[in-house]
């Protein structure tokens, strides 16, 4: 079965189109009128080895909503590729130094929609990504993905550093926990079903 999907979601206030493929070559053609979010987003394809294609407009203004809309059309591609979750191996985690910071990401493919975010951030804006937002990215696709998530920054001084740590963090966990176990083609859980 191909693990890919494209979707689309237009709102008032954005318009998101977005491809995604699990089993990529890491390919990414990211535009989202968010500079940073453009630069995280290709670390997190660069680092998961996906295909990764997302044009978003709108809200100009302060970017909350298209920052957070990424997140929710992110998760639920993530949820609609990933089928009935036959073969992955579930769960992963990753440590990702970067520089000076240390990042780790934890996920379960569990069906279960759970955020535990734990980074401080010093800065309110990082280029013109509001870093506030960074949490409400990963809530929207924790909810929408349906995935366990434990984000923390476990310590560091540059919010840069930290943030990229967690981006290339996030791919890498995620290349982990979507990949197919060649030695159990089975759900990965003893109810027999991942929803």
């Amino acid at each position: 079965m191909e693990r890919k999907v494209t979707l689309s979601r237009t709102t008032a206030e954005t318009d998101i189109q977005l491809s995604l493929n699990l089993d990529g070559s890491g390919q990414c053609n990211v535009t989202t009128e968010v500079g940073f979010l453009d630069h995280m987003l290709t670390l997190f394809t660069k680092h998961s080895g996906f295909d990764l294609t997302v044009k978003a407009t709108g809200d100009t203004a302060d970017n909350h909503h298209a920052i957070e809309d990424i997140g929710i059309v992110l998760g639920k591609a993530f949820y609609e590729a990933l089928g009935d979750k036959a073969g992955i191996n579930r769960y992963a985690f990753q440590f990702t130094p970067m520089d000076e910071a240390l990042c780790r990401v934890c996920v379960d493919i569990s069906g279960r929609s759970t955020l535990v975010y734990d980074v401080s951030l010093t800065r309110e804006f990082i280029g013109d990504f509001e870093t506030e937002m960074l949490e409400e990215f990963f809530i929207a696709f924790a909810s929408n993905s349906k995935m366990t998530l434990h984000v923390a920054s476990l310590y560091g001084t540059n919010n840069h550093h930290i943030v990229e740590g967690i981006f290339k963090s996030f791919g890498r966990t995620l290349k982990e926990a979507c990949a197919i176990n060649p030695d159990n083609k089975n759900i990965p859980s003893t109810k027999g079903i991942i929803e």
